[in-house]
């Protein structure tokens, strides 16, 4: 009888773990992204960023469509920790809205309403704004759970949104909590 060597035992276990778990499944061409509490699917010819700055939990980025393109749409997570404060999804909806009038510059919000999708409520929001010398249009989708507040967010040139928004919004719909 032959031994197996014992480097390939933890090899072995996490396979049959792995196994008996159900993962989601990915669209030819796509990549999904999983965290403890998350995962996401991106195209492939997007790129994703695990570790990016401002308190982004991740970001997945468009390649730029030419030469004078300055500007990567992207999809982002940021997750915010409510603790001790009692929001609701309401109650954060309305100081986000006040906050995109307030503190964007050029802030228009253009749609907010709440859905109810797979078992699970959030607050979807199309708003435009400056930043710097870019016209931008946003789609948010916001959830609370847990004390946390989740804002998934796709970002594009004002001008490109709508060449960016099927795909944006795939990536945001795959979003599922785990």
């Amino acid at each position: 009888m032959k031994k197996i060597p014992i480097l390939l035992l933890p090899f072995l276990f996490s396979n049959l773990i792995t196994l008996g778990q159900t993962t989601p499944k990915t669209e030819k061409g796509w990549s999904t992204f999983s965290d403890k509490n998350y995962s996401v699917q991106y195209p492939d010819t997007w790129i994703l960023d695990r570790n990016p700055q401002m308190g982004m939990s991740f970001v997945v980025l468009s390649k730029l469509s030419d030469p004078k393109d300055q500007f990567k749409e992207n999809v982002n997570l940021l997750i915010q920790d409510l603790k001790g404060k009692n929001m609701t999804l309401k109650s954060y909806t309305e100081l986000s809205e006040e906050q995109i009038a307030t503190m964007v510059t050029n802030g228009k919000l253009i749609e907010s309403k709440t859905r109810n999708e797979n078992g699970s409520e959030f607050q979807k929001l199309i708003y435009t704004g400056d930043q710097g010398m870019y016209k931008l249009k946003f789609e948010q989708y916001y959830w609370i759970k847990n004390e946390k507040a989740y804002v998934l967010t796709l970002t594009c040139e004002a001008s490109q949104f709508e060449k960016f928004k099927a795909t944006g919004e795939k990536i945001m719909n795959s979003f599922k909590f785990k």
